[in-house]
């Protein structure tokens, strides 16, 4: 019988690449699968930079800097910077990530996709990072293991430090919101499940955001810091 049959290893491993926001991303083991809901994260961010991201859909108005400085936290195999890069190329993109692995990952798919490699940096949320962006994405790690509904046959094959985090969830969230605070990011946009919004939102007030836009699993604030 063959192997396909009797295991529920993801397509996206077995061929080696996942479509995300039309382009097809090298992903291994070493890194999560790029999810469908994750690319309204780049219609957010295409929204705020005054770009239309889909035919017929008027652009608004431009809310970040012509050549805003952005940072993706949790990067992983870069597909979200990556596509912010190519999408706005008068963007300056950095991502971040823990992993060394999920880095060299990302590394290959910029060299893929005409994208320095060295727009990559590893850190601990924002640890090592020397700036103050315009705007910080993170898909950080979200999923609480206690949740009945996951299938977690199918994740064991996912790293679990780019899946699982305590405090049903949200540690990370939450220490990425006080780190962004403390640095003085004016705006940031975070994925996280539709059942843990409305703490994330308490939470982000009291760092001073306030929520901009809900969409699906993404959550846009901006600092109420004058």
């Amino acid at each position: 019988m063959s192997s396909d049959l009797i295991d529920n290893k993801p397509l996206a491993y077995k061929r080696g690449w996942q479509n995300f926001y039309g382009r097809d991303f090298i992903v291994t083991p070493d890194v999560l699968i790029p999810r469908p809901e994750t690319e309204q994260l780049i219609d957010i961010v295409l929204n705020l930079a005054g770009k239309s991201y889909l035919p017929g859909v008027k652009a608004t108005p431009r809310i970040l800097p012509r050549t805003p400085k952005i940072l993706d936290v949790g990067t992983g195999s870069g597909c979200i910077a990556i596509t912010l890069q190519l999408e706005l190329p008068k963007a300056s993109v950095v991502g971040v990530d823990i992993s060394e692995k999920a880095l060299r990952i990302a590394q290959k798919n910029a060299t893929k996709f005409g994208v320095s490699p060295h727009l990559f940096i590893i850190s601990n949320l924002l640890q090592n990072v020397k700036f103050t962006p315009d705007l910080i994405v993170a898909n950080l790690p979200y999923v609480d293991k206690t949740w009945d509904w996951l299938d977690m046959e199918t994740l064991k094959y996912e790293p679990n430090e780019a899946l699982y985090a305590t405090e049903h969830g949200l540690k990370l969230i939450y220490k990425i919101l006080n780190e962004a605070h403390k640095l003085g990011v004016v705006r940031i946009i975070l994925e996280a499940d539709p059942c843990q919004h409305d703490e994330i939102v308490k939470y982000a007030a009291k760092n001073s955001y306030a929520l901009h836009e809900k969409r699906g699993f993404i959550l846009s604030f901006y600092t109420l810091r004058g």
